[in-house]
């Protein structure tokens, strides 16, 4: 407990999935959370459940002006602004040749373009609290590539850079920038199939059982476990860098003959 005491972050996407467990956890360990999404009555929900350290605050993190209004909103509240999480993130399985020009774009501005947004949003803010930890969830889909989801990838490999390029750039200010790739989570837009099903989706633990060498599907609960860790001082001298958390997905295949 009080790993995060004094802080504020500001989480997007964070009405459910990972979001909501990141914020939640935050609060936990000491934070002062800001829980941001376009699902008004769900985060409203969860920053009230939170209580008086959480505040809510819509975001639709592709209109610049959201951003800015959900950074002043937060140093309102909280006084400053020390851990920011670009959370928010859309995902669908779509063959690249029927793919039109508007479903690229859609995906692409979410991901990657609401990232962008996001880290230059609280660059001030951060500077002038002393520095800060920006924390941009990509996904093992920004390590490597998969059929039918290119727009996806495309987005996902773009935030593994710009964490880098923003790491380089944003140090002399003290602000750390890493990024975390996920595997296959228990989340609304986590099944394997890019088909959004409510949590506890038997085709993904089949396919996580089956290709993963844990044998398991990731929860939200281990990511923000790993985002957390980021957001702390406990990471303090990690920048620029990627954290994988995927049950060993990445790293091979169980052999065959094995019972998973």
């Amino acid at each position: 407990m009080g790993r995060l005491d004094g802080k504020v972050a500001l989480v997007s996407g964070a009405a459910r999935g990972m979001g909501q467990a990141e914020v939640r956890l935050f609060a936990a360990e000491g934070a002062k959370v800001i829980v941001c999404d376009i699902v008004d009555d769900e985060a409203k929900a969860v920053a009230g459940d939170i209580g008086a350290n959480a505040l809510y605050q819509h975001l639709d993190v592709t209109r610049e002006e959201d951003w800015s209004e959900a950074v002043a909103a937060g140093l309102s509240a909280f006084g400053h602004l020390d851990i920011l999480v670009n959370n928010a993130g859309i995902g669908e399985m779509m063959p690249f040749d029927q793919m039109s020009l508007q479903d690229y774009r859609r995906v692409t501005e979410v991901n990657q373009t609401g990232v962008f947004l996001g880290m230059k949003a609280v660059i001030e803010s951060m500077t002038e609290a002393g520095g800060g930890s920006i924390i941009n969830i990509s996904s093992i889909d920004g390590l490597t590539a998969a059929n039918c989801v290119l727009h996806y990838i495309a987005s996902k490999w773009a935030v593994r850079g710009m964490t880098k390029a923003a790491a380089i750039e944003l140090a002399p200010r003290n602000i750390r920038v890493n990024s975390v790739h996920p595997g296959f989570i228990r989340t609304m837009i986590g099944s394997p199939d890019g088909i959004a099903r409510p949590e506890g989706d038997a085709l993904l633990d089949e396919f996580t059982k089956k290709w993963t060498p844990m044998g398991r599907t990731g929860e939200p609960e281990d990511i923000a476990k790993l985002v957390l860790f980021l957001a702390s001082d406990e990471s303090a001298y990690s920048t620029g860098s990627e954290f994988v958390a995927d049950g060993g997905m990445i790293a091979g295949y169980p052999s065959p003959g094995t019972d998973l």
